[in-house]
């Protein structure tokens, strides 16, 4: 079952048991925070805040904060299904050539039968504000005690490449400035700061559209790393099996997801920055203050009785942790489309999933591991990989202490560790310098003579298939449980 809207996925929800309504008063600054990290923390249910200090409006927050969620949220049981799919899709279309594969991929008639379709009527606009309205009417949550002030934080910044007319959906906090200002926080390495470069030249006002409450696979396309040339509302319409409507903005020539719960219409001033954030973060550490563009509201139109949708960012697991999860599973086949070697990829909670990447390989040839770190180093967001660690293809690579048990066992240091220097994400504050540094590449594989090991390499301790089917046979006899 996939969901037209946001309102459909809670419902949904609520009928699985995986939704509580709380309707006990609650504050936006901070209260909102401390209760759903308590639950995330716990893998507790999707929360609706029916009674928020300061507006009539509800609060949905930790929609897609377990496995489950996350999976029902795209229409599957489990992640991979999605994978599977894609696998499919790949096998039956295309060539064997790689750089035949990936220009093919992008114009698939898979993909592009979902895309979006405009309509002329919309429910995010049902009721329409060009005047008199404010950001103060919605409980937009301040989250931690350090933060700059509130923040819009599940937000679908919409923009459109001043080149080539097309648009492109990122997910950007928002720092709320005033009744009609916020700020903008897009990284340097982003499609909508790329956009956003492109328009700086003979312009002085760079339109942009905020998207608030979409339907879930929107939103989860709108923080997918997905290749140049690919849109995250057809992307979304593949994971609907629908496609998206979309409608025309009111003030701006953009276009927005029609079943949107708010949208924000407005423009960023080219020539302004503004001091923006400290903000607590999904490292768990606060991101610092810096210079950001603004964002000015000239319009904002939404749905009748709207609802307001909210993330929190911290220490891991949160809700966030499950997007990642989400996109290690779905683009783990486009990965080994281009590097069949590749078994299965780990993104770990606590590597906030652009520090630490544990990958399984069949390893066939002397350094074959190097090869693969350097691999991954070179592919999109994954250049961010500040930490990445290569184990045999036998070895899990989502049980940690398996990983772990390799790593301390089969590296020697010297032999085994490969450092370089490249790009980092915008929010790692371990390196000196912003935005690089750096990094490990870890080879935990077992070591051939090829590569210089002149001993045996021992095998690992494993009881005998038959042993382990007799002691099954006769549990129940050892009267032990």
């Amino acid at each position: 079952m996939t969901f037209k809207d946001l309102r459909e996925f809670i419902e949904f929800l609520e009928e699985k048991g995986e939704l509580k309504r709380i309707r006990t008063e609650v504050d936006p600054v901070l209260e909102i925070t401390e209760i759903t990290d308590r639950i995330s923390k716990k893998n507790g249910p999707a929360l609706l805040f029916e009674n928020v200090k300061g507006s009539n409006l509800p609060v949905l927050i930790n929609a897609f904060g377990s496995f489950d969620r996350m999976s029902w949220s795209l229409g599957v049981d489990n992640l991979d299904e999605i994978a599977n799919q894609i696998r499919k899709i790949v096998a039956a279309n295309l060539p064997g050539n790689l750089i035949e594969k990936l220009s093919t991929l992008i114009k698939l008639k898979d993909f592009a039968n979902y895309a979006p379709k405009l309509v002329k009527k919309a429910p995010c606009q049902e009721v329409v504000l060009t005047e008199n309205f404010s950001l103060d009417d919605f409980p937009i949550l301040k989250c931690w005690p350090g933060d700059a002030g509130k923040f819009i934080t599940l937000p679908l910044v919409i923009t459109k490449d001043p080149v080539t007319g097309q648009q492109n959906i990122g997910m950007y906090r928002m720092q709320v400035f005033d009744k009609k200002t916020t700020g903008m926080h897009w990284h340097t390495h982003h499609d909508g700061a790329e956009n956003y470069r492109k328009a700086i030249e003979g312009k002085d006002k760079f339109e942009v559209a905020v998207a608030l409450g979409a339907d879930p696979a929107t939103i989860y396309s709108a923080t997918a790393p997905l290749p140049k040339g690919i849109n995250e509302l057809i992307f979304s319409g593949f994971l609907r099996k629908e496609p998206v409507n979309i409608v025309k903005c009111k003030t701006v020539d953009l276009k927005v997801p029609a079943c949107a719960e708010i949208i924000l219409e407005g423009y960023v001033d080219l020539n302004e920055l503004r001091r923006e954030g400290p903000f607590g973060d999904h490292t768990g550490y606060y991101s610092l203050a810096d210079e950001y563009p603004v964002f000015h509201i000239q319009c904002i139109t939404h749905r009748k009785n709207p609802i307001y949708p909210a993330t929190i960012v911290g220490r891991p697991p949160m809700e966030d942790c499950y997007f990642g999860k989400a996109t290690e599973r779905i683009f783990l086949p486009l990965i080994q489309l281009m590097y069949p070697e590749i078994v299965d990829i780990n993104l770990p909670f606590e590597g906030v999933f652009h520090n630490c990447v544990v990958v399984s390989i069949n390893k066939s040839y002397p350094l074959h591991a190097n090869k693969i770190m350097n691999a991954i180093w070179g592919m999109g967001q994954m250049m961010f990989s500040k930490m990445i660690v290569v184990v045999d293809e036998n070895v899990n690579v989502h049980d940690c202490s398996e990983v772990a048990w390799k790593v301390f066992n089969n590296v020697d240091p010297k032999r085994d560790m490969v450092f370089i220097k490249g790009p980092l994400d915008v929010l790692d504050h371990s390196s000196n310098t912003s935005c690089y540094g750096s990094k490990i590449g870890i080879d935990a594989t077992k070591k051939w003579k090829e590569e210089g090991y002149p001993r045996e390499w021992p095998n690992d301790i494993v009881m005998d298939d038959k042993t382990k089917r007799l002691v099954d046979d006769r549990w129940s006899n050892y009267n032990i449980e």
